[in-house]
């Protein structure tokens, strides 16, 4: 069977990567290519395929099209046959936990052997499941001791404040012109925030708050 395949990822050299390992394999047609969710979803309105490649953090540049778990979700809407393959840098078990529970059920970290991937794009093909060793693992940690409240929701009223500002696209010196503090105190109460979250870098933290709802949670002062 050949297996129609779309890419999608917002590093040019990732792409390029997962394309030379893939076509490699016969049985394998790379269908297209996406660097954003915009130009993922005209692409997959007209071209066919059977499974999806795609990275979960790729921020639109338009903002038209969101990406991490909205996007997914709304791929899953529009194109309900299409199996999905989600790589990832993340290793945040709150987010892996989203994506899975949400019905992707082949996951891997960008940190997998490749021919990791050609094994999660058979297994999405027929319908099962597959997990990379870092997403499993990432998986068996705890859940939060508060059960299962998201543990942003332990975010301080300036933590919380601080990256909705930061999310809705301010920078750091316009988020302390607003506050009224200093870029330092900005700077420091978004690494407080992302270490109670426990994400390391943007991408994460974004994610995390589109799949979670930060924006309306209720903060403790």
């Amino acid at each position: 069977m050949q297996l129609r395949i779309i890419l999608s990822d917002d590093h040019p050299f990732v792409l390029l990567g997962i394309r030379a390992a893939l076509e490699k394999h016969d049985n394998v047609t790379i269908a297209g290519e996406a660097a954003n969710p915009d130009s993922l979803i005209d692409l997959l309105r007209r071209t066919p395929c059977d499974v999806l490649v795609t990275d979960l953090a790729m921020p639109a540049p338009s903002g038209a099209v969101e990406d991490g778990l909205s996007l997914i979700r709304r791929i899953r809407r529009g194109w309900p046959q299409l199996r999905i393959v989600v790589m990832t840098t993340l290793t945040n078990a709150a987010i892996l936990r989203s994506v899975v529970s949400d019905g992707v059920a082949c996951v891997l970290g960008k940190s997998e052997p490749m021919d990791e991937l050609l094994r999660a794009i058979k297994a999405a093909a027929a319908g099962e499941a597959y997990l990379g060793s870092s997403v499993v693992e990432a998986l068996a940690q705890p859940r939060d001791v508060e059960g299962e409240r998201p543990p942003a929701l332990r975010l301080t009223g300036m933590q919380t404040e601080v990256i909705r500002r930061l999310v809705g696209g301010q920078s750091i010196s316009d988020v302390a012109a607003a506050l009224g503090c200093h870029r330092r105190t900005v700077t420091r109460q978004k690494r407080e925030a992302m270490a109670k979250i426990g994400v390391t870098n943007d991408p994460g933290l974004f994610s995390y708050v589109r799949s979670h709802g930060i924006l309306c949670f209720k903060s403790h002062n």
